[in-house]
């Protein structure tokens, strides 16, 4: 809290605006449209290290929400005020930071991945600003931004080691994340149930537990009924795969979450957004290709 208090004290109207703007790539549409691009149009080996790295990091992070409860900052010490455009972002617990789990999981897997220095050091300040953002907009302490940094980091390096032979285990692979997901949700579903836990809280782990078995279904599927290709016969083609793609994920988006707003529904709502992604949709333009 006194790193918080120091940055409280040193704010401006700018500086405010400028990491609002930042944490912004910690958020789960940016995050989803960058995968997005790389799985239908850019390299889709790469973009499933991506996703794996991202849903397993998640897992974990949401879990440890839930378990250990720390308040938001302001909650902690109500005399502290974080920035208000920043409060509807912060959902859930404090401990550890989603977004900062998000940004590390995509920008350090972007740098493992790059072969220039220049690239590495821009994929790494990166995540290290979203980090950052989070405790200058007073939403996070240091120890939630620096838990999520070691958890997703070490997937990120774990992953860019052994993806190649994870993913020649595909069933294996998606059978494990299938059974950690399931364990996440019901984890949630029991402490909201007998532990007292209110339902709000418990949303975004039970939405992440959803990705996870949506991520498990869609891999398999993909890797054993479709195996599509990236490629395009033009830019134009590929702009408007894209377009199309991430319009038709947000009406999906849109509508599934405008249904219900039971928890149980948000696993299938989670669930459903990533298997259209990774099956669902290139399935689609696969076949409209065919017939073109």
């Amino acid at each position: 809290m006194n790193l918080l208090w120091f940055l409280e004290g040193i704010r401006t109207p700018a500086g405010n605006d400028f990491f609002q703007f930042v944490t912004c790539f910690g958020q789960e549409t940016f995050l989803l449209s960058v995968l997005c691009f790389f799985y239908w149009c850019y390299d889709k080996k790469f973009a499933r290290r991506i996703g794996l790295t991202y849903f397993s990091s998640g897992l974990v992070v949401q879990n440890l929400k839930i378990i250990f409860r720390i308040p938001r900052p302001w909650i902690l010490d109500p005399d502290f005020h974080p920035v208000q455009s920043a409060i509807p972002h912060a959902t859930g617990y404090s401990f550890p930071s989603g977004h900062t789990q998000g940004a590390t999981s995509l920008f350090a897997s972007l740098a493992l991945g790059s072969k220039q220095r220049s690239t590495k050091f821009l994929f790494t300040a990166s995540f290290l600003l979203v980090g950052f953002s989070r405790m200058y907009l007073g939403v996070h302490t240091p120890k939630d931004v620096l838990t999520s940094l070691v958890i997703s980091l070490g997937f990120s390096v774990a992953y860019s080691r052994y993806a190649d032979i994870l993913f020649r285990q595909i069933r294996t692979l998606s059978a494990v994340l299938a059974g950690i997901s399931c364990f996440v949700l019901a984890s949630a579903f029991l402490l909201v149930k007998y532990d007292g836990l209110p339902s709000m809280y418990a949303a975004d782990t039970i939405k992440a537990a959803g990705a996870g078995l949506g991520f498990a279904l869609g891999l398999w599927l993909e890797e054993t009924y479709l195996h599509f290709s990236t490629a395009t016969r033009t830019r134009m083609g590929q702009l408007l795969k894209l377009a199309l793609g991430l319009g038709s994920t947000l009406t999906w988006k849109l509508l599934l979450s405008g249904w219900s707003a039971l928890l149980l529904w948000k696993v299938f709502e989670y669930a459903f957004l990533v298997v259209w992604i990774l099956f669902l949709y290139p399935a689609l333009f696969t076949s409209v290709q065919k017939n073109i």
